[in-house]
């Protein structure tokens, strides 16, 4: 099991000690840790007979944890890992809260994902106490509506999906959310970063104000706690690391990868898998940070370099652009990486590992500033993998290992995150641009049977832009001044 990292070197700057407390319980109070921890047997009557169905031996530490709070309808932010049982925590207490007798809405659960919906589901259905009276329904983009549509106008007491998807199912009145009870966030950090703040937001209007909301994030950045501070109301906090309690800072991993050759295309495929707001990928020679940042662009990611061939004045300018959101990668080396400090890096990328034990702990101190999470990734070949476990041993370091994606993953991942800027952008038409682009439908159905490469090609393009925070923000500019004209 892992357990909290913690390092015996501080590199944070002075300006943060004073806000050294962890950003989340600045934002929200602590959980008050003298309430006694839920077992099976103080589980209420429905709770208690869903966990029956369940065949777990006892509660996991996430659920003895926030059952109590959840089941006195406290709002309540959770850090948990995933797979740490945080589907139960939010199930079980919300059996208790649904009343089969009344068929419209009382609960719904928001994921990243239709495969994490889909796993939800399939949790409610196999602890369900009332399999005949108490009705879910499934809702994700990428299928039609008419199935989920059907489900919807039946009657069920808890609506699962994508936010999206149910936030189209609401503008057309399918359903609503007048009876609504308990609102779930499962995964806001992964919803985040597939970009559904938009259709989050929007869908707040329909929330009813009198509601129980819970959160459930296995990191805490500066967006997850603004998106707390949105839908919850004296929210508590309650962060569980892998192993029961405390918050995890860093998230260390490393890829094992056969040998140096596969080392630029494999970082590229992490990045588009992990698809940061912001990183840092460090690499050992200056030579290897220019390939690299070549590599990376024609890949399409908006990417810069620092080296000791850069000027001071240039790599502060590379610095700043990363700050401000013009780039989202930054490729160095340690020499020019010293003295950077970017608060809100989400990741630090070690194209290899360091020569040297102290350059990890330099590195990986970029990210996770002032007490907010951050993500460290290493690739490693066979010979650099013995150097890197040494190195996590010296300095104390929980570092897992995992399995690299599949290409099938990262394009499965790649894919729900464009049909995601797609839908949110149809949502946005106005009646006449519907109109507009209505006539170009036969022309989409013919090239996705006949030259799908045609159509791939225009997907590609938008992808690409997605991928360019610079190029997004032009867009967004000249959206912005054609519709300041047509109001003209």
């Amino acid at each position: 099991m892992t357990k909290p990292f913690t390092t015996h070197l501080d590199f944070t700057s002075r300006a943060q000690e004073a806000g050294r407390e962890s950003a989340a319980e600045r934002v929200f109070e602590t959980v008050d840790s003298e309430v006694e921890e839920s077992t099976a047997d103080s589980l209420g009557q429905w709770a208690r007979a869903a966990f029956e169905k369940s065949n777990w031996s006892g509660l996991m530490p996430v659920q003895a944890r926030a059952i109590p709070h959840l089941a006195e309808g406290k709002d309540l932010i959770v850090q948990s890992r995933t797979g740490s049982g945080k589907t139960g925590a939010f199930l079980l207490p919300m059996f208790d809260r649904l009343d089969p007798s009344v068929r419209s809405a009382q609960a719904l659960v928001l994921a990243p994902t239709r495969e994490l919906a889909g796993q939800i589901y399939s949790e409610f259905k196999r602890l369900n106490p009332f399999p005949g009276r108490l009705k879910a329904t499934l809702v994700y983009g990428g299928v039609r509506y008419q199935h989920q549509t059907k489900g919807l106008t039946a009657g069920c007491q808890v609506v699962i999906g994508t936010p999206g998807r149910i936030l189209d199912h609401l503008q057309r009145r399918t359903f609503t959310l007048n009876k609504l009870r308990l609102f779930i966030l499962d995964e806001a950090d992964e919803m985040l970063s597939m970009g559904f703040y938009p259709a989050m937001a929007a869908l707040k209007s329909y929330l009813p104000d009198k509601r129980h909301t819970c959160m459930f994030s296995a990191t805490m950045p500066p967006k997850v706690r603004l998106l707390g501070r949105e839908f919850l109301k004296n929210a508590q906090f309650l962060g569980l690391s892998a192993d029961g309690i405390g918050v995890v800072t860093i998230d260390h991993r490393y890829y094992k990868i056969n040998n140096s050759m596969d080392r630029a295309r494999t970082l590229a495929g992490l990045i588009e898998f992990e698809n940061p707001d912001s990183a840092i990928i460090f690499s050992n020679t200056r030579r290897e940070v220019s390939f690299l940042t070549d590599f990376l662009q024609n890949y399409g990611f908006n990417a810069t370099a620092i080296s000791g061939d850069y000027s001071q004045r240039a790599r502060e300018k590379a610095m700043d652009r990363l700050r401000e959101g013009q780039i989202r990668l930054l490729v160095a080396t340690d020499v020019a990486a010293r003295g950077i400090d970017i608060s809100e890096l989400s990741h630090v990328f070690q194209a290899e590992v360091p020569l040297e034990a102290q350059l990890y702990i330099h590195r990986t101190g970029r990210t996770a500033r002032a007490g907010k999470a951050g993500v460290a990734i290493t690739l490693a070949t066979w010979e650099e993998e013995a150097r890197l476990k040494a190195i996590a041993h010296r300095f104390d370091i929980n570092m897992e290992k995992r399995e690299l994606p599949s290409s099938e993953e990262i394009v499965a991942r790649t894919t729900q995150r464009v049909a995601i800027v797609l839908e949110e952008q149809f949502r946005n038409k106005t009646k006449l641009e519907r109109e507009r682009l209505a006539r170009f439908i036969p022309l989409a159905k013919a090239l996705a049977e006949e030259e799908p490469e045609l159509m791939a090609m225009l997907i590609d393009e938008l992808n690409q832009r997605r991928m360019q925070p610079d190029r997004q923000k032009k867009a967004r500019n000249r959206d912005s001044k054609d519709k300041s004209r047509r109001r003209r």
